[in-house]
């Protein structure tokens, strides 16, 4: 009997349960891969034709059936090519294995040197671009530019950046604490409606949001203005108080001063 039970509770109880807990952990995790480009304009669209199908089906209206049965093919590969960066993006973040990756956390003392040093260049009319990756592993791009491993400072930025050193070219990749990597070249933007006064920093910052969950900083060498991409999306003209209250949140940093960030506009 309780053999009996014990496999009726398995079959009837526990199976199921699973199986609805493991499809939505994935469902909800392939979303947030999605949401972060500009492929959720796609699920949109989708959910609304797919609503106007259903509405057609019930009423019985042929016509309309007969219109988006005829165009469901084109419509396939019409978005196919549209959205071919943003299902790209989605499915390098899978198969790097993001679903199952957790964040490596900043604390306030790294995100203070990172801004006290973008300061002290803008006063030069120096540019920096500064990657902080989150989720997405970056292997190849550390690999690609110059490791350093070095304690992050402000003095070390200075430097890098400050003068026209071999490094000053590229990105330089902060993690944990530490200048993991520098003269790094991103991939630049794909997107064809970036403002036209931006520079490579820009478009290659924007490029590294696309492809990754990484948060990147900006410092314009023209103006000296900060701005941050992130979620394939770049925030432009910042002040350095926007930036760290953003930093600490977009980072998972717990200080003290800690803020929700505040709305920013997207540059268009």
């Amino acid at each position: 009997m309780n053999l009996f039970t014990d496999v009726w509770v398995v079959e009837n109880v526990l199976r199921p349960f699973l199986d609805i807990a493991i499809l939505s952990f994935l469902f909800y995790q392939i979303y947030k891969l999605i949401a972060q480009t500009r492929a959720i304009q796609l699920i949109k669209g989708a959910l609304f034709l797919l609503l106007i199908y259903a509405v057609a089906f019930f009423l019985r209206l042929q016509t309309l059936l007969w219109i988006i049965n005829s165009l469901a093919t084109v419509l396939v590969i019409v978005i196919a090519i549209v959205f071919q960066p943003e299902l790209r993006t989605m499915f390098t973040r899978i198969g790097r294995g993001e679903l199952f990756r957790f964040a490596s956390r900043a604390n306030v003392e790294h995100i203070e040197t990172v801004i006290n040093a973008l300061e002290v260049l803008a006063g030069r009319k120096r540019g920096a671009l500064i990657v902080f990756p989150r989720q997405v592993g970056l292997k190849n791009l550390i690999d690609n530019g110059t490791r350093l491993n070095a304690e992050l400072s402000s003095s070390l930025l200075i430097t890098i950046f400050g003068f026209d050193t071999p490094l000053h070219d590229g990105a330089v990749v902060v993690q944990s604490g530490k200048l993991v990597s520098a003269a790094c070249f991103l991939p630049l933007s794909e997107q064809v409606d970036i403002r036209r006064s931006f520079g490579t920093r820009h478009r290659a910052a924007l490029g590294m949001a696309e492809d990754t969950d990484s948060v990147i900083l900006v410092l314009s060498e023209e103006t000296g203005a900060l701005s941050l991409a992130y979620d394939a999306n770049l925030y432009y003209d910042l002040s350095s108080k926007e930036v760290r209250r953003t930093l600490r949140n977009l980072l998972g940093v717990s200080g003290e001063s800690a803020e929700e960030s505040e709305d920013i506009s997207v540059a268009t």
